[in-house]
């Protein structure tokens, strides 16, 4: 197993080039939190020519809704949505500086390119251990977009939360190399 790569944001795009898929990650900083209904938000505010609620330069989004936060925590359950959820938005965000996204599952070949062309990369978080990851979330608030609930876009700040690259600014796959270890040839 390759060592553990310790990251602070905002992620830089020479960091983001500097990964490969496979590598373990351990995240900590400032990251967001935003699904689809603020992903929606977030494009329209750019087609409007509106300033966005963050900067998106070196941000990482983690594809996720909390549950509430059980008494004494800043967070409940914590796990990663569906990534495809994010890909008709995700090539522009990219485009605009978005640096990294976490979520589960694969992406379109869309955002792969536009992780080559912008320097962006894409992390996988465990899907099923949203109370774990829950634990390296030291606080959240809600930055913008209070009305969509869990959906709400988060301000986060997490310290050694474990993700792995799963596309990196090489274009490559770790879901697709890992089948092709296993193909009948």
């Amino acid at each position: 197993m390759s060592e553990v790569i310790k990251l602070t944001t905002p992620l830089t795009e020479d960091a983001a080039r500097s990964f490969n898929v496979g590598d373990v990650v351990e995240l900590s900083g400032v990251i967001y939190s935003a699904r689809d209904s603020a992903h929606k938000k977030i494009i329209q505010s750019l087609d409007n020519g509106e300033p966005l609620p963050f900067d998106l330069n070196g941000a990482v989004i983690y594809y996720m809704g909390p549950t509430p936060p059980p008494p004494g925590k800043v967070i409940g359950s914590a796990g990663p949505t569906t990534a495809g959820r994010m890909d008709a938005y995700a090539p522009r965000l990219i485009a605009q500086g978005l640096s990294g996204m976490i979520g589960k599952g694969n992406r379109s070949k869309e955002v792969i390119e536009a992780c080559k062309e912008h320097g962006a990369v894409y992390f996988s978080a465990i899907g099923g251990a949203g109370a774990l990851i829950s634990g390296s979330i030291k606080s959240a608030r809600v930055i913008a977009y209070e009305e969509l609930g869990p959906e709400a876009l988060r301000e986060l700040v997490v310290k050694a939360m474990p993700v792995v690259v799963i596309n990196d600014t090489e274009g490559r796959d770790l879901y697709e190399e890992g089948r092709k270890k296993y193909e009948i040839k």
